[in-house]
């Protein structure tokens, strides 16, 4: 009978799932689903850890320092604050939606989420830690000891069950329902007249050629300035920095649109502070055409019909540290 049960339930999602997908348009766009954990202790512990300060040497950084899930999962600077009020060398990128992505950072020096995580941590310029000394605090805490312990099924913390911890909580970020993919299911009153009329001029500009899929970008790595050389004073060499290849200069990975009148400054050196500004030049420099204010507008409309439901929940609680845990270091 549960065997019954469990087929028919199986059943009814892949048929909900199918009538679903018949209704979507067919657009080089694609809606958002919505997030499924798989294994709701991890993501919750994984959510601890994206919040925890401790895992930085000041005590003071978190991974939510540069990825505000108040502010559209970025810090809104040009280039984001590390340790000892360190000027970073580039764009925080929004973490909504990164599991979409091909790889991770503008260079896509790390090929998933786990691999990023782990990053920022033992980064002088960022979190200015040692993954070692990570552990070694988060192994002091008795509160994550445990947790740890149900999920993992072991007392023993390492690195990389921190990372997949953290991997699976921002695989949860994901932004479904904004007024495009409720036009994309068949809502003809989702968007107004201007929207659709900027969604028409960025396909038939050829934005899409770049901007597509689910995420709208975030799945190919592009020159930045084909028609026109981009010039910045920004010294990060994109994708050439990880391939060592001389043609992969200034290559980096087109980043997604989704949610993008909330990430501002836009482009890896942050450069452009409006989203006008981001798209007269990318017209200009990527496809060799010169909008008019009005199609400026309409374009930057339909971008913020790209805005979705941002992530919900309980902010954690925090396991408190023990005599035995090290402190942080601010001032060193």
């Amino acid at each position: 009978m549960r065997m019954k049960v469990i087929s028919l339930a199986v059943a009814l999602v892949a048929t909900s799932s199918m009538s679903w997908a018949a209704s979507v348009r067919d657009e080089p766009i694609q809606p958002i689903a919505p997030a499924q954990a798989a294994d709701p202790a991890k993501v919750e512990l994984g959510k601890k850890l994206f919040f925890d300060p401790r895992l930085s040497k000041s005590g003071f950084i978190s991974c939510n320092s540069c990825h505000n899930l108040s502010m559209g999962g970025t810090d809104n600077l040009k280039t984001s604050i590390g340790d000892k009020w360190q000027q970073g060398p580039i764009n925080a990128p929004t973490v909504l939606n990164s599991s979409l992505a091909v790889a991770q950072f503008w260079d896509g020096r790390a090929a998933n989420l786990q691999e990023q995580a782990g990053g920022p941590i033992a980064n002088p310029g960022e979190m200015g830690f040692t993954h070692g000394l990570a552990v070694d605090v988060l192994q002091s805490i008795p509160g994550y000891v445990a947790e740890f312990k149900t999920v993992y099924g072991s007392a023993r913390i390492d690195i990389d069950k921190i990372t997949d911890a953290i991997a699976a909580f921002e695989e949860t970020l994901v932004t479904p329902n904004s007024p495009f993919d409720k036009w994309l299911v068949g809502d003809d009153k989702a968007l107004t007249k201007d929207e659709l009329a900027g969604y028409t001029l960025f396909k038939e500009s050829g934005c899409v050629a770049c901007h597509n899929g689910p995420a709208v970008g975030g799945t190919s790595f592009q020159k930045m300035g084909i028609v026109e050389p981009y010039k910045s004073a920004s010294t990060a060499e994109g994708r050439a920095g990880v391939t060592g290849k001389d043609e992969d200069r200034f290559n980096f990975k087109v980043p997604t649109l989704r949610n993008v009148e909330l990430t501002y400054p836009y482009f890896h050196d942050g450069e452009a502070a409006t989203l006008e500004q981001a798209v007269e030049i990318m017209g200009r420099l990527q496809l060799g055409r010169k909008y008019s204010d009005q199609e400026v507008g309409q374009i930057v409309a339909f971008l913020k019909t790209l805005t979705g439901d941002q992530p919900r929940f309980m902010m954690p609680l925090l396991p408190a540290s023990v005599n035995e845990t090290p402190p942080p270091k601010p001032f060193d």
